[in-house]
């Protein structure tokens, strides 16, 4: 089977239980992983101790740390996770880490080629040559690869020209209601006060001009549910109700599990509520990679 693959963020998740392998484009890849469907990261941890344990963090997941570069002029990186009495995180990210210098090479013209799906983001866009990278990889890629973007409004690394650049090069594009507020904004299109009536908006405006024909959309509202779409169909889910530990990573799983699902030969909505599932088992447990067992998605739904 063709491979998933994540261009992006790889680091330690200082999280108040200890410290766990994470990032946002790491946590996707992994819960592919997890839905059986291979996967790849493609990031750089620093030639340092916490570079050496992140690498064998991720093969005691079960996944390839082939494509992972090492960088030897900064450190790998490190995100300290608060988590509020309502399990709802907040992030101080270290700056100038490792996996803001990925860098083009060879073998990722062949990874390319060979890629089923790809999923990046805008924070692993706030340098230079992790943007060239990205910017690289995806048109490299085939027609028939699903190029997924998540929007990570990480203040202060918020750019409208990496917006813009990465709804270009985007199919699928993910965003909590958060951000689909900010991105409205960004794009100065949209000057609503909530989320009322987002499926229709984004299925007349955005999918037909800014993503391709193959677009679907999808705003993940926590407790809430999500609401999910392409140009045909607008989905709104309610949220599905489980004891909440912290959402850390509670979004990226429900990218990957609306992809993997849709990879599948799911219909949009079965794969979208299998994702709102999925994504509420993650939230049930402690931070953005914990191993979880189909049966326990399928006993929510």
């Amino acid at each position: 089977m063709s491979p998933i693959v994540a261009l992006g963020e790889l680091l330690w998740d200082l999280l108040p239980s200890g410290r766990q392998a994470g990032g946002a484009t790491f946590n996707f890849a992994f819960h592919c992983h997890q839905l059986g469907h291979p996967a790849i990261i493609v990031s750089r941890v620093g030639d340092d101790d916490l570079g050496r344990e992140l690498r064998q963090a991720v093969k005691r997941l079960g996944m390839s740390d082939e494509f992972i570069q090492t960088e030897r002029g900064h450190p790998t990186g490190t995100v300290a996770v608060h988590v509020d009495e309502k399990g709802q995180p907040t992030f101080a990210i270290a700056e100038n880490v490792a996996w803001d210098f990925f860098e083009w090479e060879p073998k990722l013209a062949e990874l390319a080629k060979l890629a089923r799906a790809v999923c990046f983001g805008t924070l692993a866009q706030r340098a230079r040559r992790s943007r060239d990278t990205i910017g690289a990889f995806i048109p490299n890629t085939s027609e028939d690869c699903i190029a997924v973007c998540d929007i990570n409004f990480r203040k202060p690394f918020l750019s409208k020209e990496v917006i813009d650049d990465s709804l270009r090069l985007a199919d699928w594009l993910k965003v909590n209601e958060d951000e689909a507020r900010e991105l409205a904004r960004a794009l100065d299109a949209w000057p609503a006060e909530h989320l009322n009536g987002v499926g229709g908006y984004w299925r007349q405006r955005l999918l037909p001009t800014i993503l391709s024909e193959k677009a679907v959309y999808a705003v993940t509202r926590g407790a809430n549910g999500c609401v999910v779409g392409d140009v045909h169909q607008d989905i709104d889910l309610p949220g599905v109700r489980v004891p909440v530990v912290d959402t850390v990573g509670a979004g990226d799983a429900f990218t990957a599990a609306l992809l993997t699902q849709t990879l599948e030969g799911k219909r949009l909505v079965d794969a979208a509520r299998f994702a709102n599932a999925y994504a509420a088992v993650v939230a049930s447990k402690p931070g953005g990679t914990p191993t979880i067992a189909r049966e326990e998605v399928e006993r929510l739904l």
